[in-house]
């Protein structure tokens, strides 16, 4: 599984529990693709603190889905969704999904 994808899903999910600092440095590091450097001169801190944060976010992230289990839940959800034929029954469980 691509990395990216994964922590940018999980950040979708769980992002409420993290820090303020933590959600804009992850966000410019996954969702805006700069790099540590262009985000360490950003906010006035050093790269290695930059990597810190994203490395702590990823593990807390990890965490979290590890004890909740809503991406996998999810995407489970959305496999048994992909299966059913009647399109107003997939369209409900599609809105409630999302």
């Amino acid at each position: 599984m691509d990395k990216f994808l994964y922590y940018n899903d999980l950040f979708n999910i769980y992002k409420e529990l993290l820090t303020e600092k933590e959600q804009a440095i992850f966000s410019d590091y996954y969702e805006e693709n700069l790099s540590m450097g262009e985000i360490a001169e950003n906010l006035s801190i050093t790269r290695s603190a930059v990597g810190s944060t994203i490395k702590t976010v990823e593990q807390k992230l990890e965490k979290y889905e590890s004890c909740l289990q809503i991406r996998s839940k999810n995407k489970k959800l959305q496999a048994v969704i992909e299966e059913i034929k009647d399109k107003e029954i997939k369209g409900k469980l599609e809105e409630l999904l999302n």
